[in-house]
């Protein structure tokens, strides 16, 4: 017979705040790394030469080297992405808890129910 296990969720606020810097920073270095990468191969022009080999090695290598540096930068918007969406997520779960808390809470009122004899009242 299978046996139901209760998953559960427990998101620690300060560890989503602790961990995203991380992704921040991997975008930075990502991205250092990426402009680097592209200034560096566009500044050598074509050094595969325009000759019959060199024109078939550019005309296929041209395109995957587009390809390289597209998905690179989909990875540095990738890293920002999680970096701002635990950020938000951190926070919606502080919002979250003080909400949950206020519906626990127990309202004070000014003052004590002025109750008529026949249970009608101002509150």
């Amino acid at each position: 017979m299978a046996t139901a296990t209760a998953w559960s969720l427990h998101i620690h606020t300060a560890d989503l705040k602790r961990a995203a810097p991380d992704f921040h920073e991997g975008a930075k270095n990502l991205s250092k790394a990426l402009t680097t990468l592209v200034t560096t191969l566009d500044g050598l022009g074509k050094p595969w030469g325009d000759d019959k080999q060199g024109k078939e090695f550019g005309d296929a290598y041209s395109p995957q080297q587009k390809k390289i540096e597209s998905a690179a930068g989909t990875l540095v918007l990738g890293l920002v992405s999680i970096h701002e969406a635990m950020n938000d997520l951190a926070d919606g779960t502080v919002d979250n808890d003080q909400l949950i808390a206020g519906m626990f809470t127990e309202v004070k009122t000014g003052g004590a129910d002025k109750a008529g004899s026949d249970g009608s009242g101002e509150r």
